[in-house]
């Protein structure tokens, strides 16, 4: 009996302990979840702090008034072919485009060639030099030439007799004249004597025209006196080419030189039909030299044609140069800018604008980061944004995005090693020296 009672109360009592271990087991995890919010509050709040300090930071460095640097040391400058300069006022958008070539006019050329033919004996010049109007540019030895010598001499002597007979008439006439007057000698005689004497005196001039003329042409080969004929220069200029050498035959008429003047060069430009009524007298032009590094040189137009070119819709101006430039040639291809008014613009040479990620950048080297005119040991550049516009003949315009200190200096040459370099130094981690 107290054995069943016994097995009936444990049945009884067993769930009721299970219940109540259950609920104590769900409040303790309770309780430690409570706590462990609370711990993992604080740990957060520690890693908040982290994440405001590193927003700081970013901040700071947001906020300075250039963008990203590089920096070089002084192997990596002078490698890097860098050149800087400053913001270049043109007029790159009221203009008309127009494409030719220099040109000398023909009283600035001069092809050499000798007044009478022979072998050349010396040459006294070089291609490329530099010479005077009147300059000896070669010597010929001529048979021709001594043969104008021996004539000369002939028709001398021959000169020099006339005025010896003549003096012998020029005294008989005056002897005739005295006799006729006094009615002692016949006129007839007297006639004669005038006769012969005015034969004689043009006979004279005749021989002096001869000499006069074999003087010229002695002239134009030299000295008289000399056996050799000098070749000189009929205008001042360049040697462009020489055709002759030692021992060559020289021909009156065949070029053994050619000289050019390019102190007077011009420049030929086509511009079409719909920009012609554009065109006017004496604007300003600026031409760009293709192949010579972009060089800019100024003219003014001079005059306009009046007819289309070789049936193309465009015509033919005429500019002179006016900054003198010594290298140019005739034949050189040039871009030009026809200036229609006065609009100028801030503009950099296209090189020193580099292109990433989808914005246009320069870089400055920074007034501070110098050393006097020497940059420091390591030389930095910051890169800023900028926004272009029109761009004409190798310049660009430019507006600045952010400000520059006053004193910095821009890389107008190098900026692509530089951006390559700032590529370099993002991808390694830190910077590269």
């Amino acid at each position: 009996m107290n054995h069943k009672i016994k097995f009936f109360f444990i049945i009884f009592m067993l769930p009721l302990l299970v219940i109540h271990f259950t609920s104590c087991n769900a409040n303790s995890n309770t309780k430690m979840e409570e706590e462990h919010a609370e711990g993992d509050g604080h740990d957060h709040g520690a890693e908040g702090e982290h994440a405001d300090h590193a927003d700081h930071e970013e901040g700071e460095a947001g906020s300075e008034p250039h963008g990203k640097m590089v920096h070089l040391n002084s192997a990596q400058y002078k490698n890097a072919g860098i050149d800087t300069g400053w913001f270049v006022q043109k007029n790159l958008s009221d203009v008309i485009t127009a494409t030719g070539y220099t040109k000398l006019p023909p009283q600035n050329q001069a092809d050499v060639s000798p007044a009478i033919g022979g072998i050349v004996k010396s040459i006294k010049i070089i291609e490329g030099q530099y010479v005077k109007q009147g300059q000896t540019l070669a010597t010929i030895q001529s048979l021709e030439y001594n043969k104008i010598r021996l004539e000369k001499a002939k028709i001398y002597e021959m000169m020099q007799n006339a005025e010896a007979n003549k003096q012998y008439l020029d005294a008989e006439y005056d002897r005739q004249k005295t006799l006729t007057n006094e009615n002692i000698n016949a006129k007839k005689t007297f006639q004669k004597i005038s006769a012969d004497l005015e034969m004689e005196n043009k006979k004279i001039a005749n021989l002096r025209d001869q000499i006069a003329i074999l003087d010229q042409m002695l002239a134009m080969g030299g000295s008289s006196t000399s056996p050799l004929i000098s070749v000189n220069a009929p205008i001042s200029g360049f040697v462009s080419d020489v055709y002759v050498k030692i021992g060559s035959s020289a021909e009156s008429g065949k070029p053994m030189f050619t000289l050019l003047d390019n102190s007077k060069m011009h420049v030929d430009l086509l511009v079409y039909e719909k920009d012609l009524f554009k065109v006017k007298v004496s604007q300003d032009v600026r031409f760009i030299l293709t192949n010579q590094n972009n060089q800019e040189i100024k003219g003014k137009i001079k005059n306009i044609g009046k007819s289309f070119e070789n049936d193309t819709k465009s015509v033919a101006l005429h500019a002179d140069i006016v900054t003198l430039n010594h290298f140019l040639i005739p034949g050189m291809y040039v871009n030009a800018l026809i200036e229609l008014g006065s609009s100028p613009v801030s503009t950099l040479p296209v090189d020193a604008i580099i292109k990433a990620e989808g914005r246009e950048f320069i870089f400055i080297w920074e007034k501070e980061n110098m050393d006097g005119k020497q940059p420091k040991e390591e030389i930095s550049f910051a890169r800023i944004e900028v926004k272009t516009g029109v761009a004409q003949l190798g310049y660009v315009q430019v507006n600045l995005l952010q400000s520059v200190h006053n004193g910095d200096k821009i890389v107008t040459k190098g900026a692509f090693y530089l951006q390559s370099h700032l590529t370099k130094e993002s991808g390694g981690g830190g910077h590269a020296h």
